[in-house]
């Protein structure tokens, strides 16, 4: 066999992170990443080392595995990885190189995660999402109180995704790398984005099309679950995602956390799904069922659903077709309401893990400076 004719050797790929409260921006570095080369692995740090380095995670450690491993450009998951990023753990996985994205990432002492891995030339860069992170995201929940979050019917209905920052004093907005402990969300999509999160495929001839709907707000392993579930239920899954009005009139104070564009692409990013609606009716209607793909079966978890402002059910139509199913929801299952309410319950302790943030951010800047200034320096 010539060497032409060799199968050329796969390409693979290490990204580690923490991965808590997974968004739009991890979903991003993954795609990024796994366009680099061929196979993606990604280690996912544990509780104890986050807590270390960075504080307290919302999320625990199999609920973030978890949610790596359900991103479809996710390959192998390697849990428990080291916060430093090392040559031999990358030797270890037969990775050629590590990718990061272009911000800064430091240990508890102040020293880069990734100087060994760049002094050795195995080190690539994505960019980094704007407007997005982890910090934000719990930023935004501690706007909520207990009394704050409540159902519909309470008085002055807004959701924090786009709550007034003047009513929440030093709360700015667009949140950064420079500026980590931001709110509220302006995070608008190109058509290109959407095109680079989308598999743009099309349910074949014969094909079973199972329809979910949702909020899909602070993306979850619950939802990745149900979602799971529900593309065993046929062969080519479409979902719907209520826009900002719809679950704010229906839901009430403080919803959605996330706004639309933000939640369609977390959605897209889930191997599970093949096509969203974005901006999908509350109530499955006619031009659902018909008009965008035949939906042959509508899919429920058996956990009561909120009806319409009309005080309709939802799903009446499906049922009335006799396409509507119910499948169970797993047991201690994650939900929105139940990972807002660990950001509240522990307020003070997220409080202190926002400022510890914060302060950290300020150094590694001071840092990105210096390397900067340093590498001009040596280039004259």
């Amino acid at each position: 066999m010539s060497i032409t004719a060799e199968k050329r050797k796969p390409v693979r790929i290490w990204v580690d992170g923490c991965f808590d409260l997974m968004h739009f921006g991890h979903f991003n570095a993954l795609r990024q990443a796994k366009a680099m080369g061929d196979y993606l692995v990604v280690g996912v740090h544990s509780d104890a080392e986050i807590e270390h380095h960075k504080g307290p995670t919302v999320m625990k450690e199999d609920e973030r595995y978890a949610a790596v491993a359900a991103c479809k450009w996710v390959d192998e998951v390697v849990p428990n990885a080291p916060y430093l990023t090392s040559l031999e753990y990358m030797d270890k996985y037969n990775c050629d190189f590590c990718v990061h994205g272009d911000d800064i990432t430091t240990m508890a002492d102040g020293t880069d995660c990734y100087q060994v891995v760049k002094d050795a030339g195995r080190y690539r860069e994505c960019k980094r999402t704007n407007d997005i992170s982890t910090t934000e995201l719990v930023g935004r929940m501690l706007l909520m109180t207990k009394d704050h979050h409540k159902r519909r019917g309470s008085i002055g209905s807004s959701s924090i995704s786009s709550v007034n920052t003047a009513e929440v004093g030093t709360f700015s907005t667009g949140g950064s790398k420079t500026k980590p402990d931001t709110k509220v969300s302006h995070f608008l999509p190109t058509s290109r984005k959407i095109v680079q999160f989308s598999e743009g495929k099309e349910p074949k001839a014969g094909d079973k099309v199972v329809y979910v709907d949702g909020t899909f707000d602070l993306f979850h392993t619950g939802h990745i679950e149900f979602l799971k579930r529900a593309k065993q239920m046929g062969d080519y899954l479409l979902v719907g995602i209520h826009d900002d009005q719809t679950v704010n009139a229906v839901k009430g104070v403080n919803y959605p956390l996330m706004n639309l564009h933000e939640r369609v692409l977390s959605v897209l990013a889930c191997r599970y799904v093949d096509e969203v609606v974005i901006g999908a009716p509350y109530s499955v209607s006619d031009q659902v069922l018909e008009k965008v793909y035949k939906v042959d079966v509508v899919v429920h978890g058996n956990t009561p659903s909120l009806n319409d402002t009309d005080g309709q059910d939802p799903y009446q139509l499906a049922k009335d077709r006799g396409i509507y199913v119910e499948i169970d929801n797993p047991q201690n299952s994650v939900t929105t309401e139940s990972i807002i309410e660990r950001i509240i319950t522990h307020r003070k302790v997220f409080e202190e893990r926002q400022r510890r943030k914060e302060q950290k951010a300020i150094l590694e800047r001071e840092a990105e400076k210096a390397e900067k200034a340093a590498a001009a320096a040596a280039s004259q």
